[in-house]
């Protein structure tokens, strides 16, 4: 059985992600930090009969994350990486704290690329599989009040551009996630975002993305259509 390894898979669209690749007959590697919400999203998943296990992981630890996927890879063909955690600061630049420009960058940029590089000396010895990139459109277009998010999902974009085109005709395919904001309880901790109830739900942006999962690029706004 083919394993997929979701990062930030405890919540959001890393366990809707996770829920449906499971459905495609997947086994499921479910990273993030919190425990309890990973051995939740595993219940689930074992729960409409589906594979999976569970790594609590801090993708900014470069040393961790390369011990723990190397022991993974003696149970399991990792076939495959979602590249969804992330986290998110928003207000004026001149407002932004140093501890929030270095969480964004570590996490976002850092963590994406550690866990990449980890996971693709597997896929290259396989001679195929698929790595995800969930940007956000941020990676597309800056914003107001998102100066260093959008700075670490272009830098993202920058990474994935150039890695299709490293990797070009060979059975190893990166995609390019870019989707607004979804309604989950990321916008809590502020004010940035107002209604996120108007934004779609983490479960239809994850349905789109297995839908296209063969295209290099995928874009999906954030309004409900």
């Amino acid at each position: 059985m083919k394993t997929i390894m979701v990062t930030g898979a405890g919540s959001g669209l890393g366990k809707e992600m996770a829920l449906l690749f499971s459905e495609q007959n997947y086994h499921l590697i479910l990273t993030g930090r919190n425990e309890e919400k990973l051995r939740s999203t595993k219940t689930e998943i074992e729960a409409t009969g589906g594979s999976a296990d569970y790594l609590q992981l801090d993708i900014r630890n470069h040393k961790e994350v390369q011990e723990k996927i190397a022991d993974i890879s003696q149970s399991y063909e990792i076939y495959g990486l979602v590249n969804n955690a992330g986290v998110g600061h928003f207000g004026p630049f001149p407002e932004m704290t140093q501890q929030e420009i270095a969480e964004m960058l570590d996490t976002n940029v850092l963590g994406t690329i550690l866990m990449t590089k980890s996971v693709l000396p597997y896929l290259i010895h396989r001679g195929e599989g698929k790595i995800i990139n969930i940007i956000s459109t941020a990676g597309l277009r800056g914003k107001v009040n998102e100066a260093i998010y959008a700075a670490s999902k272009f830098a993202i974009r920058g990474f994935t551009e150039s890695l299709q085109k490293e990797f070009e005709g060979s059975k190893i395919q990166f995609t390019a996630v870019y989707m607004g904001g979804m309604n989950t309880p990321f916008w809590n901790e502020g004010n940035h975002v107002k209604d996120p109830s108007r934004f779609r739900s983490p479960r239809e942006v994850a349905e789109i993305i297995v839908q296209q999962i063969n295209q290099d690029s995928i874009i999906i706004e954030s309004k409900k259509s």
